[in-house]
C-alpha cells in the first residue's frame, strides 16, 4: 500500500468515526458535510494558521506590557511616567512574561472551543488593533491614558458578558449584516494602517518614526542614547542610524515579504525568529540582553528555554472598587463595546465568507450564534488572565486557503498554542524590532479590502475614507469608526431627505451606483433558533433545511450522505409535483 492510498484510507476511516461526524468531514454521512474536507488536510491547515498568527504571542505581550500593567510608579518619577526607572522596568518585564503565558493560554482555549463547538476554521486570540487600542488609548503607555490597567480589565470582563447577551438576542449577528458595506470594508483597512503606524514607532516597532514638534510626526531611527534630553526627540545627526531598526527592516521586513511573495509557509515566523536570533547574543550592538540589570534579568529568564511561567502579576487583576471611577469605567466599557463589536463581528463574518459558509439569502453563517458566544465568553476569561479583548484573526485565512473547512482546523491550531505555553522564555525574548515590520505587513494585508470599497459614489466613498484616515491620524480606532458612521448617516440622510421633500427631483446623478443598504435585513434581528422556538418547533436547534433533508432521507431509508439526501429530496419534490399534476388533470 502506497503512502497516497494510506492517507486516503485514513481520511475515510476518520470521516466515518465519531470525530468525522462531529466535524462533518467529507464522507461522514451528515446532511451538511463539508465537501473536500479531509483529516490530514485539516491538520495541515491548522498548523498553517498557527504559524501565520503565532507572532501574536510576542507582539501582544510587547504591546500590552507597554502599559506597565499593575506596576506602581514611585511618586518622584510620576512626572516622566517612570521612563528611566530601573525598578519599574523590571516589573514591566515580569508583566511581559505573564502576558506571554496569558496570550498563548487564551488563544489555545478560545481557538479550540471555536473549532469544537462552532465547527468553524476560525482562530481567536487577543486582537491586533484591539490590543493597541487597549494599550495606547485606554490605558496608555506606562499608564498615562484614560483609566488604569485594572479598571480597563474590569471593563473588558463586563464587555464579554454583555456580548454574550447581545449574541443570545441576535444583535451581533444582525449588526454584521446591517452595517453599510463601505464601513465594514473601511474598518479593516483603517485598522491595518493603524497597526502599520504602531510597527514603525519605538514602543512596539522598529523606531522609524516618532512624534515631532514642528510636524505631527517625523523621521527617527536613532540608536539608544542619541535623543535630545530636553525634548526626548531623535537628534538630527543620528537619524536612521539605529542598528536594530535596519536589522528589523531587512531581516524582519524585506526577507519576510520576499518569502511571502514565493508563498513560503510560515514566512512571518521565519522573519521574526531570524531577527530574534540575531538579537540574542549579548556582545552585539543589536542585542536584546545588554549588560544592565534589566538586560540580565531578561537573559536569565531566556536561558530557561522550556518552562511554564505562571501568571502572577496579571491574573485576576481587575479592580472592582469603582467608587469615584464610574465615568472612567463607563468610557472604557463603551469604547471597548463598540470597537470590539465592529472589529470582531466584521472579521468573523469575512472569514466565514472566505470559508464559504455564508448563506447568501440570509447573509448569516452556519454556527454564528455559537461562534459569537465562544468569542464573548473567552473575552471575559482572557481578561482574568490580564489580556485585552479576544477576537477572530484574519490569519485564519492562511488555514482556510490550505483547505481547512471545519472546526478540526481550529482544534489543531488551539493545541499548537497550548504547546507554546511551555516555551514562554523564547516568546518573551522576541524584541519589538523583530515584530515591528510584521505589523506593517499585516497592515498591508488588511489594506487590500480597500479595492472592494465603492469609490464611485461619494456617499459611500467619503465615509469609508474618513474611517480609514482618522484611525491612524488620531491613533484611535474608535474615532475612525465614529467619523465613518456619522458621516455616512449625515451624507446619505440629507440626500434621502432632499429626495423625499423634492418629490424625487433632487437626487445624486449616480445614485444607482451606491451600495444598497437597509437595516431591515432578511431573517430579522433575532437568531433563527429563536424564531424556530417561538413557532413551537421542538428541535429548534436544527436548521429548517437540515431537518427537511433528514426527514426526506429517513423516508427513503437511505444513508444520510449529502449527495443522497439531495437526491432523495429532489426526487420527493418531483414526485409531489407529479401527484399534483395528476390530481389537477
Amino acid at each position: 500500500m502506497g503512502l497516497s492510498s494510506w492517507i486516503d484510507n485514513t481520511n475515510l476511516r476518520v470521516a466515518r468515526s465519531p470525530v468525522g461526524k462531529w466535524f462533518r468531514l467529507d464522507g461522514c454521512g451528515h446532511p451538511k458535510e463539508r465537501k473536500d474536507s479531509f483529516f490530514f488536510t485539516e491538520i495541515r491547515a491548522g498548523l498553517a494558521t498557527f504559524f501565520a498568527m503565532a507572532y501574536i504571542i510576542s507582539v501582544n505581550s510587547n504591546i500590552t506590557s507597554s502599559t506597565g500593567g499593575n506596576c506602581v510608579c514611585p511618586e518622584e518619577d510620576m512626572g516622566n511616567f517612570c521612563l528611566n526607572n530601573a525598578e519599574y522596568a523590571l516589573c514591566t518585564q515580569e508583566i511581559n512574561r505573564d502576558l506571554v503565558t496569558a496570550t498563548a493560554a487564551i488563544a489555545a482555549l478560545s481557538t479550540f472551543c471555536m473549532g469544537f463547538f462552532a465547527n468553524l476554521p476560525i482562530a481567536l486570540a487577543p486582537g491586533m488593533g484591539l490590543n493597541a487600542y487597549f494599550a495606547y488609548t485606554v490605558v496608555g503607555v506606562r499608564g498615562n491614558g484614560m483609566v488604569s490597567y485594572s479598571t480597563a480589565l474590569t471593563a473588558v470582563f463586563v464587555e464579554g458578558w454583555v456580548f454574550l447577551g447581545l449574541t443570545l438576542i441576535g444583535m451581533r449577528q444582525w449588526l454584521a449584516r446591517a452595517l453599510p458595506s463601505s464601513i465594514k470594508l473601511a474598518t479593516g483597512v483603517g485598522i491595518g494602517l493603524y497597526l502599520a503606524l504602531i510597527g514603525l514607532t519605538y514602543s512596539a516597532g522598529i523606531g522609524l518614526v516618532q512624534g515631532g514638534t514642528d510636524t505631527p510626526i517625523e523621521l527617527a531611527g536613532c540608536p539608544d542614547g542619541a535623543f535630545d534630553p530636553k525634548t526626548g526627540l531623535c537628534l538630527s545627526s543620528e537619524k536612521m542610524r539605529s542598528a536594530t531598526m535596519w536589522i528589523g527592516i531587512f531581516c524582519g521586513g524585506i526577507l519576510t515579504a520576499m518569502l511571502m511573495m514565493y508563498r513560503i509557509k510560515g514566512a512571518v515566523i521565519i522573519g521574526i525568529l531570524l531577527v530574534s536570533i540575531i538579537s540574542w547574543p549579548r556582545t552585539t550592538p543589536v542585542t536584546f540582553f545588554p549588560y544592565t540589570d534589566l538586560g540580565s534579568s531578561k537573559f536569565d529568564f531566556f536561558k530557561k528555554v522550556v518552562t511554564f511561567h505562571p501568571i502572577t502579576h496579571t491574573l485576576l487583576a481587575q479592580d472592582w472598587n469603582l467608587a469615584g471611577k464610574g465615568g472612567q469605567f463607563g468610557l472604557a466599557f463603551i469604547t471597548f463595546l463598540y470597537v470590539d463589536i465592529l472589529d470582531t463581528t466584521g472579521t468573523m463574518y469575512s472569514m466565514a465568507r472566505f470559508a464559504n459558509v455564508i448563506d447568501e439569502e440570509t447573509q448569516d453563517f452556519e454556527g454564528s450564534s455559537i461562534a459569537y458566544m465562544v468569542d464573548a465568553i473567552c473575552i471575559s476569561i482572557g481578561s482574568l488572565f490580564g489580556s485585552p479583548p479576544v477576537t477572530a484573526f484574519v490569519e485564519s485565512g492562511a488555514g482556510i486557503s490550505e483547505g481547512g473547512k471545519t472546526g478540526l482546523t481550529s482544534c489543531v491550531t488551539g493545541l499548537a498554542f497550548f504547546v507554546a505555553v511551555f516555551f514562554a522564555p523564547i516568546f518573551a525574548s522576541i524584541p519589538p524590532w523583530a515584530t515591528g515590520c510584521t505589523l506593517v505587513i499585516v497592515g498591508a494585508m488588511m489594506a487590500k479590502s480597500a479595492q472592494d470599497i465603492n469609490w464611485r459614489y461619494y456617499g459611500d466613498a467619503i465615509p469609508a475614507f474618513l474611517t480609514i484616515a482618522i484611525m491612524p491620524f488620531t491613533y484611535s480606532i474608535a474615532y475612525g469608526l465614529i467619523a465613518g458612521i456619522t458621516s455616512y448617516i449625515t451624507l446619505n440622510g440629507i440626500a434621502w431627505i432632499l429626495e423625499k421633500v423634492s418629490g424625487g427631483r433632487i437626487v445624486p446623478p449616480n445614485k444607482e451606483e451606491s451600495d444598497p443598504w437597509s437595516w431591515k435585513v432578511k431573517g430579522g434581528m433575532l437568531p433563527p433558533w429563536v424564531n424556530r422556538a417561538a413557532h413551537g418547533k421542538r428541535d429548534f436547534w436544527k436548521a429548517d433545511e437540515e431537518y427537511a433533508t433528514q426527514q426526506a432521507a429517513a423516508g427513503e431509508g437511505v444513508s444520510l450522505s449529502s449527495a443522497s439526501v439531495e437526491r432523495v429530496a429532489t426526487e420527493k419534490g418531483q414526485q409531489t409535483e407529479t401527484a399534483r399534476s395528476v390530481k389537477s388533470d
